[in-house]
C-alpha cells in the first residue's frame, strides 16, 4: 500500500458537513472499500471519505475511468457475493458508467452506487459547469437496470437512502442501486449525530419456498427416472456448494452447467454432464429432451433452453424452477428472456430451495450409478493441437498449458474468451471460475479482473483471467488500478487481432445473401499496425510479457507472469492465437438471427 493512502487523524473526528453524516452512514453498511473517479458533484463526500473517516472502511480505490470503478465493484461481489461501493461523477460520470452498471444487473451482483448532481437549487450553481452538471432526473439514465434509484433532499434523508439502497442491494436477487447527492446538501453544516444502529438496517432475510411447493418437488424428484438439473446462478459458498453435489447424488440427477455463471458444480463429478460453454451443446439439449423432471437453479434463459430442447415444442418433462429472479424484471431490458412452462415454482434463491429439498428428500432415493444411461463417467479431454491452420498457437494449446503451470495452485479463472473450452480447465471449487459479464458488453473483462483480485488478496488463490484482445483493449486502463494498490493478478491475453464474433457474422450474411466471404474481415482485424499489448501494459507499470508466438515462447511467458503474481503484481502476457471457435459456439452463432 502507498504511504499517500494512509490518513492518520487526530482521534475522532466529530460530524460538522452533511457529506461527514452521509460517509459515516456509508461505513455503517461494512463496505470495505469505494471505486471511483474523482469529480466536483461530490468532492464534500470525497473529503469526508478522507478527513472524516481517515481513508479506511471504506478505503478509495483510485480508477482512471467510471467505467472500470462499477466493473472493479462487480468482480468483487463476483468473489464475495457482498457488495463494494463505487462512486461516479455527476451525469457526465454516470453516462460514463451505463454499460458497466448495465452488466452488473444482468449479471445480478450486488453494489452500492453512490453519485452527485451540481446543487438542485439553482440559485447555488455554478455559472455553466454546475448547469451542464444537473440534471432534473439524473437516476433516469440508469433506472431501468438497478434495483432501486433515490435522489434525497436533505441530509437526514441521504442518511436513509445509503442505509436503504444497502440493504436493498444485498437483499436477493441482487442488482446495483443508485443513490444521487445533491452537492448543496454534501457541502451544508451539519453536527448531528445520525449513526444508530446498523443492524436495524440489514439486508432482508431470503424468503423460504411454500411448503406446499417443496412437498409438490419432493414428489417429482424422488419419482424421477430421468431427472437432470440446470445448475445456475448460485452462490460462492463452499457448504452450499456440497449441498448441490449431495442433492444431486440423492436423486441421481444429470446436472448441466454454462460458461455464463460462475462455478455451480463440479465439472469432473460423474452426474456433470458434457462441457460446459456459453451455449448449450446439442448433446445436452438431447439429454434435456429425453429427461422427465427438469429442475432449474436459476438458470439463464430456462424458457429459451427448453424452447431449443424441445425444438419450439411444449416440454414434455416436468419443470421445477427454484428462482426469484422475476422481482427484477421491468420491461426495459428483455434479460427476462422466454416465459418458461413451469410446473413446480419454488419461490426463493436457488441455494434456499436446495436446502428444502434435501430435508425433504428421502435418504437414499437415488444413486449415481441409477442413472448411469444418462450422464456417464467424466473422461479427460483430448490433448488439443499447439498450433492451428496458419501456424498459430490455438486457445485449447494455452489453456492446458496454463493448467499445466498451476497444477499446484488453487486458481481463479476470472474471465475466459468466446473460444475458450472449458474441457481443458475441470472446475472443483465455487472459487474456481467466476463466470462472463452479464450483459455482454465489451471491455468489462480487465475492471472485473482486478475486481475479483482486490476480494482474493491474501487468500493464497491466484486470479487468471483470460481475456480476448477487444475486450483487453477497451478496458485496459482498469489494470492500472491492480498496479497502484499492488494486486497479484495474470491476465492472459488470447490475442487473434480480430474482432472475431463478428466476422463470424459477416461470413453469414455473406453466404445468406450469396456475397464474398472473403470479405467478412473488413473492418474487423486490429492490423497495419498491430497494437503491442504487452507494452500497453508496460505503460501502466505492469508487468508486459510477449508478443508470445511458439510452444516454447508460451511456456517460459507463463512461467515469468506467474512469478510476478506470487511476487504479489500483475503481469499481462500478451499469446497471438488462431481465429476460430470451438464447434458448439460456431454452431450457436450460426443458428442466431443476427
Amino acid at each position: 500500500m502507498h504511504d499517500d493512502e494512509k490518513v492518520e487523524l487526530p482521534g475522532e473526528v466529530p460530524c460538522e458537513w452533511g457529506s461527514d453524516a452521509i460517509a459515516g452512514a456509508l461505513r455503517a453498511t461494512g463496505v470495505p472499500y469505494i471505486a471511483l473517479n474523482p469529480g466536483a458533484s461530490y468532492r464534500g463526500l470525497h473529503d469526508s471519505l478522507v478527513n472524516h473517516l481517515g481513508n479506511a472502511d471504506p478505503q478509495m480505490l483510485l480508477c482512471l475511468h467510471e467505467e472500470h470503478s462499477i466493473g472493479i465493484a462487480h468482480g468483487y461481489a463476483k468473489v464475495t457475493d457482498s457488495p463494494m461501493a463505487a462512486a461516479v461523477h455527476s451525469n457526465v460520470g454516470l453516462m460514463h458508467a451505463t454499460m458497466a452498471i448495465f452488466n452488473a444487473y444482468c449479471d445480478r451482483v450486488p453494489m452500492l452506487v453512490l453519485g452527485a448532481t451540481g446543487p438542485v437549487d439553482a440559485d447555488r450553481r455554478r455559472p455553466w459547469i454546475d448547469w451542464i452538471h444537473t440534471a432534473a432526473d439524473q437516476a433516469a439514465l440508469v433506472r431501468p437496470y438497478v434495483k432501486w434509484d433515490d435522489q434525497p433532499a436533505s441530509v437526514r434523508a441521504s442518511v436513509a437512502s445509503v442505509r436503504r439502497g444497502n440493504q436493498l442491494t444485498r437483499t436477493h436477487p441482487a442488482a446495483p442501486v443508485y443513490v444521487c447527492f445533491d452537492a448543496a446538501v454534501q457541502e451544508q453544516p451539519f453536527t448531528e449525530d445520525l449513526a444508530g444502529d446498523a443492524a436495524r438496517y440489514a439486508a432482508i432475510a431470503d424468503s423460504q419456498p411454500a411448503s406446499e411447493s417443496i412437498a409438490a418437488a419432493v414428489d417429482l424428484l424422488a419419482g424421477a427416472a430421468r431427472p437432470v438439473i440446470l445448475a445456475g446462478r448460485v452462490s460462492r459458498d463452499g457448504a452450499e456448494w456440497d449441498r448441490r453435489v449431495e442433492l444431486a447424488e440423492r436423486i441421481g440427477a444429470a446436472v448441466v452447467t454454462d460458461l455464463k455463471v460462475a462455478a455451480a458444480f463440479p465439472t469432473d463429478h460423474p452426474l456433470h454432464t458434457g462441457t460446459p460453454g456459453l451455449f448449450v451443446s446439442p448433446e445436452n439439449l438431447e439429454l434435456l429432451r429425453s429427461a422427465d423432471v427438469v429442475l432449474s437453479l436459476d438458470w439463464v434463459d430456462l424458457g429459451g433452453t427448453l424452447r431449443l430442447a424441445n425444438k419450439g415444442e411444449e416440454p414434455n418433462a416436468r419443470i421445477i424452477s427454484a428462482s426469484s429472479d422475476h422481482q427484477l424484471f421491468n420491461g426495459w431490458t428483455k434479460n427476462d428472456h422466454v416465459l418458461p412452462a413451469v410446473d413446480v415454482f419454488l419461490h426463493s434463491r436457488p441455494d434456499t430451495a436446495v436446502a428444502a429439498l434435501l430435508e425433504r428428500l428421502p435418504d437414499g432415493a437415488a444413486t449415481p450409478a441409477s442413472r448411469s444411461a444418462i450422464t456417464g463417467t467424466a473422461e479427460d479431454a483430448a490433448e488439443p493441437p499447439a498450433t492451428g491452420p496458419t501456424g498459430k498457437l490455438t486457445v485449447g494449446h494455452l489453456a492446458t498449458r496454463l493448467r499445466a503451470a498451476t497444477a499446484a495452485d488453487a486458481v481463479t479463472l476470472v474471465r475466459t474468451p468466446f473460444a475458450w473450452d472449458a474441457s481443458h480447465w475441470p472446475v472443483r471449487s465455487p472459487l474456481d471460475y467466476l463466470g462472463s459479464d452479464g450483459g455482454g458488453g465489451i471491455g468489462s473483462g480487465p475492471g472485473i479482473a482486478v475486481g475479483a483480485a482486490l476480494a482474493l488478496k491474501g487468500t493464497g488463490r491466484i486470479p487468471l483471467a483470460v481475456l480476448g484482445d477487444g475486450d483487453y483493449l477497451m478496458g485496459l486502463t482498469a489494470l492500472w488500478t491492480a498496479a497502484r494498490y499492488e494486486l497479484p493478478l495474470l491476465v492472459v491475453v488470447a490475442n487473434n487481432s480480430s474482432f472475431f464474433n463478428d466476422e463470424l457474422h459477416q461470413d453469414r450474411m455473406a453466404r445468406i445473401r450469396s456475397r464474398p466471404v472473403e470479405n467478412a474481415h473488413i473492418g474487423m482485424r486490429m492490423e497495419g499496425p498491430e497494437p503491442d499489448l504487452a507494452a500497453l501494459a508496460r505503460g501502466q507499470g505492469l508487468e508486459g510479457i510477449g508478443p508470445v508466438r511458439t510452444p516454447e515462447e508460451l511456456s517460459a511467458a507463463i512461467t515469468a507472469g506467474l512469478e510476478h503474481v506470487r511476487g504479489g503484481r500483475t503481469a499481462v502476457v500478451d499469446v497471438r492465437v488462431e481465429r476460430g471457435y470451438g464447434s458448439s459456439t460456431a454452431a450457436a452463432i450460426a443458428r442466431s438471427p443476427g
